[in-house]
């Protein structure tokens, strides 16, 4: 397998509910017009808590500051895992379980913090910029890396990152998170880019309209009844939606793609308070058991909580692996 550093240099922000007023025009134009700032890489993703954004250098230059936006310290860097040449087709893809043994437990255990964005289309790491010696350093006896520079791959070894490699420390026995599972059933979508314009008006009052009061995170372990939640990205072309089954019936059935089952997922939320940027392990708490089990799940880390989804019928099993994980770590 290759592993791909792709050129997105990328902030990570939260866009507090309360001030989404002042940005309505920046992310219309990232959402609609993103060949208008040379925007590739932009995700959006709807929290009880807030709005967190990711995006490149390019897209980061639409948003204003103010009070309202919280933007994290670290640039972030974008890494895909790319099989027999070629990214995972949506209906092959397994989400971060295919790359938890891999990728996101190695990094654990180098103490390197990551982020998810799990897609339609395919998982995307991110990790600071400044770790990328000592990612090179763990993941170079198992891929063969790449770093795309002006739109070629450039091979990249080991010698490449060495001056700024520094041994790294030993990770800490990383704090197991409390989980929570909302009854909301969700969709994983993607939209072809030219039919975008149709749903324009639904996807416009599904982000800034349909606001519902931030919900106080219930006790670790205990179900929630429903949780706000919608996550869109266009990234180098490629649109992925998740949305709840009921928020889906108020879009065109026709335009919205999905694989030929389609599969409905339940969520995950990992976190009784939120998590931070500089803890190992979170990632690879959640993917590991599952790997071990060859349960799917998409990952989407947000600036506060993480949150995977999991096939709609194995979400009892999900919760109680966790459960006996987090009891026998106590």
């Amino acid at each position: 397998m290759d592993l791909h550093i792709l050129e997105h240099r990328v902030r990570v922000l939260s866009l507090a509910r309360c001030g989404l007023w002042l940005y309505t025009h920046p992310l219309l134009k990232l959402l609609f017009l993103p060949q208008r700032c040379r925007c590739k890489f932009f995700s959006l993703t709807e929290t009880p808590e807030d709005y967190t954004i990711m995006l490149d250098e390019e897209g980061f230059k639409e948003l204003p500051p103010s009070e309202f936006m919280q933007v994290a310290d670290s640039t972030w860097l974008v890494l895909s895992v790319v099989s027999n040449g070629r990214a995972p087709s949506g209906c092959q893809a397994t989400g971060v379980t295919k790359i938890a043994r891999s990728v996101i437990a190695p990094l654990a255990e180098h103490h390197v913090s990551v982020l998810m964005l799990s897609t339609y289309q395919t998982d995307f790491v991110l990790v600071r910029e400044r770790d990328l010696p000592v990612v090179i350093h763990t993941l170079a006896g198992e891929f063969d890396i790449y770093k795309e520079e002006n739109g070629e791959s450039v091979p990249v070894t080991c010698d490449d990152a060495s001056n700024g490699f520094l041994k790294p420390k030993a990770a800490t026995s990383p704090t197991l998170h409390p989980v929570q599972s909302p009854q909301n059933r969700f969709c994983i979508l993607t939209v072809a880019p030219d039919t975008l314009p149709a749903i324009a008006t639904m996807l416009i009052d599904v982000l800034f309209y349909s606001h519902s009061p931030p919900r106080e995170p219930s006790a670790g372990g205990q179900d929630l009844d429903s949780i706000t939640f919608f996550a869109f990205s266009l990234i180098e072309g490629y649109i992925s939606i998740v949305m709840d089954a009921e928020t889906q019936k108020r879009f065109p059935s026709d335009l919205l793609l999905t694989s030929s089952s389609g599969e409905l997922w339940r969520m995950v939320r990992i976190g009784g308070q939120p998590l931070g940027f500089d803890e190992c392990g979170i990632v690879a708490q959640i993917a590991e058991p599952l790997a071990a089990v060859d349960i799917s799940a998409y990952y989407i880390s947000t600036f506060n909580f993480d949150h995977a989804l999991v096939p709609e019928e194995g979400i009892t099993e999900v919760i109680q692996l966790l459960q006996k994980r987090q009891e026998s770590g106590r």
